[in-house]
């Protein structure tokens, strides 16, 4: 036989605890949106903590990197004196006569100290040291260049086939000097840097500087950037078959004859590059290149 036992509704309440009141249950509810509420205010502010230490990381790290480009940027670990380059004069000249060969140079040290301060007034006529005509000599065209000057590689473009010619014929001699002018437009100094690569390849390969030259206009960066680095300049020397320059671009050791070819041509009143004398005769960049040299040519004889 069943009997329906109908026990007391106390009893029937887990753990055998009695029912909360109305009161009761409103207080605790309040005392766990309490207690939520409050675990939500403490993951919040650790929320801002996290965001505010990675904006300090954040600032931090820009602060170096802007720090490091700033110290990549100046010359004070670049001497004021140093050695010129085997085949490499004290105006910071390189001249290459016919085919590759390039003209031979005594040893000497350039020092900034000897270079006179620039003149208040741009001189009307600019005076290029050793650039004069020579009697009984090709006619002799120094160039001011800089390895990532987009003109300088519009006008190697325009002309650089036929004054390759002329010297194949032995009518001219053509001097670079590259120079350190647009430094400011790349994060690297890479103006300076190029044209001590230059330099590291005409001390232990003479014979390679043509080339190295023509890659360097060839693979030209665009300014405001870092430029080719290091690394890769020593990599393309070793493309043309030069000897190894690593320890001479790492040591900067033509980075003073640089700097001082770059401070003796704004002392003589060269403002920008390129700029092209003709056995001492300023080109002004606005006639034919050609048809000023051919007259030279001619005046000779």
């Amino acid at each position: 036989m069943h009997y329906d036992v109908e026990y007391p509704e106390e009893l029937m309440s887990p753990a055998n605890e009695p029912r909360l009141s109305k009161a009761e249950k409103t207080a605790q509810a309040r005392e766990k949106a309490r207690a939520i509420r409050e675990e939500q205010l403490k993951k919040e502010k650790r929320n801002k903590l996290l965001v505010g230490w990675g904006i300090v990381v954040a600032v931090v790290v820009i602060i170096g990197i802007i720090a490091a480009v700033v110290i990549g940027n100046r010359e004070v670990s670049v001497a004021d004196q140093g050695p010129t380059p085997a085949n490499g004069n004290v105006h910071g000249g390189i001249t290459l006569l016919a085919n590759t060969e390039v003209l031979k140079t005594e040893p000497a040290t350039v020092n900034v100290a000897d270079v006179p301060a620039p003149p208040a007034t741009k001189p009307a006529t600019v005076t290029v040291p050793a650039g004069e005509a020579e009697a009984g000599k090709p006619v002799k065209v120094v160039a001011y260049i800089d390895f990532i000057c987009p003109v300088c590689k519009q006008f190697e473009s325009t002309y650089g086939e036929s004054l390759t010619s002329l010297r194949n014929e032995g009518k001219i001699s053509v001097e670079y000097r590259a120079l350190g002018f647009l430094d400011r437009q790349s994060t690297t100094n890479y103006s300076s840097r190029a044209a001590n690569a230059a330099a590291c390849v005409v001390n232990s390969s003479p014979e390679k500087y043509a080339e190295f030259f023509n890659l360097l206009f060839e693979r030209q960066p665009a300014e405001g950037g870092a430029g080719i680095s290091d690394n890769d300049l020593k990599k393309m020397a070793t493309e043309i078959g030069a000897a190894n320059i690593d320890s001479c671009i790492d040591s900067k050791q033509f980075r003073p004859w640089v700097k001082v070819a770059t401070q003796e041509a704004a002392a003589i009143g060269v403002t920008g590059t390129p700029t092209v004398f003709i056995d001492g005769k300023q080109w002004d960049g606005r006639t034919d290149l050609n048809a000023e040299i051919q007259t030279a040519i001619d005046a000779k004889g």
